[in-house]
């Protein structure tokens, strides 16, 4: 299938490893012009030229940025103007007890996870409503439909995804501009991954056994009782930044492996 992202143009957020890299190698091998970001430089550099290799797409450029910090987003703006498709994918986690989350910690997921994607989607829905065509698509989380109890703080965060994805979507009204929020389940990124094997070190036991404990005590509506990997994640990404999803917008699509226990 041809999705018609040849003449796109796509930036994609935390996108040097995980989902995000799995995002933009898909957009990239639909032959879109992908731009990546990462906060470090040499890192973006050689991820640029594995996306190359891997997809055989040399329109591939990247941009620097640390989403914690306003001026690195200012600047971003200003180096890169205007895109077709913007999806708002860097995030971060981290597990917490809730009477131990600093206000600082608070602070944090909302400006990293919330107001990056306001930041950028403040100056690039206009455009797209202007010309009347764009596609802006949230990372979000199942974290926004059921809260972890391991981490409130970015459960917190992604709810509020939805609601801003919700919000700009009816704002878009009338038009070919639509906002979707993409909710992966438990994934196999770079991240978790580390996690697990952490987690296996200090219970002197193994990532196999970590994962059936997850999915046993902290997962247990999880149909598919496994993580998903980044792939799985970023083909309904793709697929929403293509022309051919145009009838759908405002819409809250799960890739969660069936973990949220109600239909939304």
């Amino acid at each position: 299938m041809d999705l018609k992202l040849s003449n796109k143009t796509a930036l994609v957020t935390g996108s040097t490893a995980g989902i995000g890299y799995a995002i933009a190698k898909g957009l990239a091998s639909e032959g879109a012009t992908v731009i990546i970001n990462g906060r470090k430089a040499d890192d973006m550099a050689d991820r640029i030229e594995d996306l190359k290799k891997e997809t055989g797409n040399v329109d591939i450029t990247g941009i620097a940025a640390d989403f914690s910090k306003k001026e690195e987003i200012d600047n971003l703006i200003k180096e890169i103007p205007d895109v077709d498709i913007l999806v708002n994918n860097v995030g971060i986690f981290n597990q917490v007890d809730f009477e131990n989350i600093s206000d600082e910690e608070w602070f944090e997921m909302f400006e990293v996870n919330v107001m990056s994607g306001v930041r950028l989607s403040r100056h690039y829905f206009p455009k797209m409503l202007k010309k009347n065509e764009g596609r802006i698509i949230f990372i979000s989380s199942e974290s926004a439909l059921n809260i972890p109890t391991e981490m409130v703080h970015y459960g917190f965060s992604k709810t509020a995804q939805l609601a801003i994805s919700r919000g700009l979507a009816r704002l878009s009204k009338g038009s070919n501009v639509t906002v979707n929020c993409v909710l992966p389940g438990p994934t196999m990124s770079r991240a978790n991954a580390q996690d697990l094997e952490i987690q296996a070190k200090e219970n002197n036991t193994t990532v196999e056994a970590v994962i059936e404990e997850f999915f046993e005590k902290r997962r247990p509506s999880s149909l598919i009782q496994r993580f998903a990997n980044v792939e799985e994640v970023a083909n309904m990404v793709v697929y929403i930044a293509s022309p051919l999803s145009s009838a759908t917008n405002g819409a809250a699509l799960r890739v969660d492996g069936g973990v949220a226990n109600y239909i939304i």
